[in-house]
């Protein structure tokens, strides 16, 4: 084989595994979004048929000949060619140590998941999902024992989110923010409250949806290759390539905020996506690089930015505009004040800023003990609550507001939730980097949101996955990542903010 025409067939290799990619994520998006209650069936038939082939033609032996030559010439080979290879024997290594046929039958199952977690969560029934969660983590650890039998099972769950995570370091970022989150709480909750009565009231589902693209456009979304669609639980996805990009949310009638700020998050994934590098789509380096990279941008688009009291004066008269009743007695410090109310609460998408990595603890511990056996998934709604009260002080009144709330079990994305946590604490260290360029509050101020996002397009979004995620951060902080510049951003913000000594 000459290196030219393995380049080639790599071209072409690339090329038809984003279409199964494409192919595949636009019936899961379907699924989530518009098809009938009663398609799943259909739906995971055919995309176990696809999972077939996309597995037989990652694993297959013309595939492997191909990555494993280019691999010995790795010298004449691009950055980007060298990178696509490693990633892809990476992944083809990892895909070959699970039976087909069980690669098949999960994928299938968790089409039935989603479908019957929707319902279950709907129902508030969590012994209807059960069954199907009991089999999600035991894939996981099974997958694990064939993958990574060196490792903890939950240390291998949790690095394919986030490249060389495991639950020694998770141990010990949670703990260096619960020692200066806790006490941060405690002096709020002592304190006068605020008020955020002026998000509630009665907004028309259509005003939202008009306020939600009016959002996407002031962030500088490209709306010719992003669309809006509506869910349980938002999400985002690419379809195929970074040309095509979907976001969703979820309308409350009674809370525009609620929309607002689920649009504002995931059209920070959004940009992310859409801003590799034309050169890298249809590849496997195409989009973001880990989740923990990802939620640092949504994140720090939804509560960086879109909570500043910069962009709230910014969009104020917006928000007037769609809502002129409702707004009538309101001005936008109230709403600054307002969407930045510290309450401990049920819900991990509705939280504050302040007790939001509270929620990811919960998760964390209750996956880490399921998968070291040492919680049983019958016993999950108990201790989900148990820790609710012990973390945040509340009670939880029934599984749909408690462990039925998020989507991330039914699709199988067990050790996803640090990803928040840590993408919330590497937002507050890229901000402080940023500002030594860039005055981001004038920018704010004035719905300029171009130089904020060439700059994250320059240092994070072009390289896709060009570059590891450690690599990138250090490289875009030009330091080390230091979990306290988000203590120390939620100290010195909501001091001010609850006039705290």
């Amino acid at each position: 084989m000459e290196l030219n025409e393995a380049r080639e067939q790599l071209k072409r290799l690339q090329a038809k595994m984003s279409a199964f990619g494409h192919a595949m994520a636009l019936i899961y998006y379907d699924g989530a979004t518009t098809a009938p209650k009663g398609t799943a069936a259909n739906r995971g038939q055919t995309l176990g048929i696809l999972s077939e082939e996309n597995y037989r033609l990652a694993t297959g032996e013309d595939t492997v000949t191909l990555l494993e030559y280019l691999d010995t010439q790795k010298e004449a080979l691009t950055e980007t060619e060298a990178r696509i290879v490693e990633v892809a024997l990476k992944d083809i290594r990892e895909m070959k140590k699970i039976p087909m046929e069980e690669y098949v039958a999960y994928e299938q199952l968790l089409v039935e998941a989603d479908d019957v977690w929707h319902t279950a969560k709907e129902t508030d029934d969590f012994e209807l999902f059960r069954p199907l969660l009991e089999k999600i983590f035991d894939y996981q650890i099974k997958f694990a024992s064939y993958c990574a039998p060196d490792k903890h099972p939950y240390d291998y769950c949790l690095d394919k989110y986030e490249d060389g995570l495991t639950m020694e370091k998770c141990d010990a970022f949670f703990a260096a923010l619960r020692s200066r989150l806790v006490p941060l709480i405690q002096r709020i909750g002592a304190a006068e409250p605020l008020s955020d009565r002026c998000l509630y009231g009665d907004f028309d589902e259509g005003k939202q949806e008009a306020f939600a693209r009016a959002l996407m456009e002031t962030m500088g979304i490209d709306m010719a290759h992003c669309g809006l669609g509506m869910t349980e639980h938002p999400f985002t996805t690419s379809l195929g390539s970074h040309h095509d990009v979907r976001i969703t949310t979820n309308y409350q009638r009674d809370n525009f905020a609620s929309s607002m700020f689920s649009v504002i998050h995931e059209g920070g994934h959004a940009l992310y996506d859409m801003g590799s590098a034309d050169e890298l789509a249809y590849t496997l380096l195409d989009g973001g690089v880990s989740m923990g990279i990802h939620e640092s941008q949504s994140r720090f688009y939804e509560n960086l930015l879109g909570r500043s009291r910069s962009f709230i004066s910014y969009i104020y008269p917006k928000i007037k505009e769609c809502f002129p009743e409702e707004m009538a007695s309101c001005t936008a410090e109230d709403v600054y004040r307002a969407v930045n109310v510290v309450t401990p609460s049920l819900i991990r998408t509705e939280a504050d800023e302040v007790t939001y990595c509270l929620h990811v603890m919960v998760r964390y511990e209750l996956e880490k003990r399921v998968i070291s056996g040492e919680l049983a998934v019958k016993d999950l709604p108990a201790e989900w609550n148990r820790l609710y009260k012990e973390y945040l002080g509340v009670d939880v009144p029934c599984d749909r507001e408690g462990v039925l709330q998020d989507s991330h079990w039914s699709g199988g994305g067990i050790g996803y939730f640090p990803s928040y946590a840590l993408g919330s604490a590497y937002g507050a260290q890229l901000l402080r980097r940023m500002k030594q360029e860039i005055d981001v509050e004038a920018c704010l101020a004035e719905g300029n949101f171009a130089p904020i996002n060439e700059w994250n397009r320059k240092h994070i979004w072009t390289f896709g996955c060009l570059k590891k995620p450690g690599v990138l951060l250090t490289e875009a902080l030009g330091e080390e990542f230091d979990p306290y510049v988000y203590t120390d951003y939620l100290e010195k913000k909501y001091s001010e903010l609850y006039g705290l000594a």
